[in-house]
C-alpha cells in the first residue's frame, strides 16, 4: 500500500537518500557527471532544501511503500502569482517505478490544486527525458512551451514546459 505523507525539514535526509539514487539513474544518459554533481548539490544540500521548504514555499510530499520512502514530489501552489501550481520535482526510486506511485503523487497534487482553485498544474522537464515526458502526456499534460535556464557554473537546464488545465467540478 502506498501512503502519501507531507514532508517537513525533518525529512530532508529521506529526500536526499531518494535523490542520491533516483537522480543519477534518471540523468545518467542525459547529463554529464559534472552537471549531475553540481545540480545535486545546488538542489539537494541541507541548506537548499531547507530554503525551498521554509522560504520558497515548496511543499514536499513523500510516498511510503511499506516501511520505505520510495518517492517524493515538491510543488508550489500559485507559483509566481499565476494561479497555477508548479511541480518542481518528482523522483521515484528505480526499484519502485511502474507501481503507480507517480500517478498517486500526481493525483495528490492535482487534488490540492483544485482545492486551491488553481487553473492549471505545470512543470519543467528536460527535453531528453523521454520516459518522464511520456508519463506526463499519459497524465494529461501537453507541451506548452520550452525554456533554457542558466543555472550557473556553465550549465543550463534545457526544458520543455508541460501543463495540465484543471476542471473544477
Amino acid at each position: 500500500m502506498i501512503e502519501i505523507i507531507p514532508a517537513t525539514t525533518d525529512n530532508i535526509p529521506d529526500i536526499q537518500k531518494i535523490s542520491a539514487v533516483a537522480w543519477p539513474h534518471t540523468f545518467k544518459d542525459i547529463l554529464s557527471e559534472k552537471q549531475i554533481a553540481y545540480m545535486m548539490h545546488w538542489m539537494y544540500s541541507d541548506e537548499s532544501l531547507r530554503e525551498q521548504m521554509e522560504k520558497q514555499h515548496h511543499r514536499y510530499v513523500l510516498a511510503k511503500e511499506g516501511e520505505e520512502f520510495a518517492a517524493y514530489l515538491s510543488y508550489e501552489p500559485n507559483c509566481e502569482n499565476t494561479g497555477k501550481t508548479k511541480i518542481h520535482k518528482i523522483y521515484i526510486l528505480p526499484s519502485h517505478q511502474r507501481k503507480g506511485i507517480g500517478k498517486r503523487l500526481f493525483d495528490f497534487v492535482l487534488s490540492q490544486a483544485r482545492e486551491n482553485g488553481e487553473k492549471a498544474v505545470y512543470l519543467n522537464v528536460n527535453k531528453n527525458n523521454r520516459n518522464a515526458i511520456a508519463f506526463y502526456q499519459r497524465m494529461g499534460f501537453y507541451r506548452a512551451g520550452e525554456e533554457v535556464n542558466d543555472i550557473g557554473n556553465g550549465f543550463v537546464m534545457d526544458d520543455y514546459v508541460y501543463e495540465k488545465p484543471l476542471d473544477h467540478e
